[in-house]
């Protein structure tokens, strides 16, 4: 992959990221050549998840594509990704200590009543954490909730994240299944 290189480029414009310090591109990174591979992959990922799902509408497009690269202590916060179908992320630099990701239960009700539990378990938890490595690409529903612990390695942590939405949105899905006036 010419990504790597191509955000060497990029970053060099730029001052060395200091401790707890974090770096995003242009969220364009989908028009440059460099990244043409990672947006088929996105495309061939995609259809999967919309064939397995059986949603009957198979055109969509990066609507935005950007690197981001988290020195020694930096976080990304919880966030989601309105006004998009799908997310992503795909890694291209991890470590042991900046190799996991965290998806917070979109249920804002869930925490309502909290008894004790004996061993956190994916069931009984508010929060999944995955664990990536080199070459991980995960697509995931942009309103669920997500974040990356503090790098707790020594050495940078570099990502792709990116958005899908449905090609001509408005125009192409299906209308509203209710009537008015019901």
């Amino acid at each position: 992959m010419r990504a790597l290189p191509a955000l060497s480029l990029m970053r060099n414009q730029h001052p060395s990221l200091q401790l707890g310090q974090g770096w995003q591109s242009v969220q364009t990174l989908h028009t440059l050549k460099e990244f043409q591979d990672l947006v088929a992959t996105v495309g061939h990922a995609t259809a999967g998840i919309l064939s397995f799902l059986r949603i009957g509408y198979e055109a969509c497009e990066v609507t935005a594509c950007w690197a981001t690269v988290l020195a020694p202590g930096a976080e990304h916060r919880t966030h989601d990704h309105p006004n998009n179908f799908l997310s992503g992320v795909y890694y291209l630099r991890t470590h042991a200590g900046a190799d996991t990701i965290n998806f917070h239960d979109p249920r804002s009700q869930a925490g309502i009543i909290r008894p004790p539990v004996t061993a956190l378990t994916a069931e009984n938890t508010d929060q999944v954490v995955v664990r990536v490595k080199d070459g991980t690409l995960l697509l995931f529903p942009s309103y669920l909730r997500h974040s990356v612990d503090a790098n707790a390695s020594s050495e940078e942590r570099i990502s792709i994240s990116f958005n899908v939405m449905f090609s001509a949105f408005t125009e192409n899905l299906t209308k509203p299944l209710w009537t008015p006036g019901r």
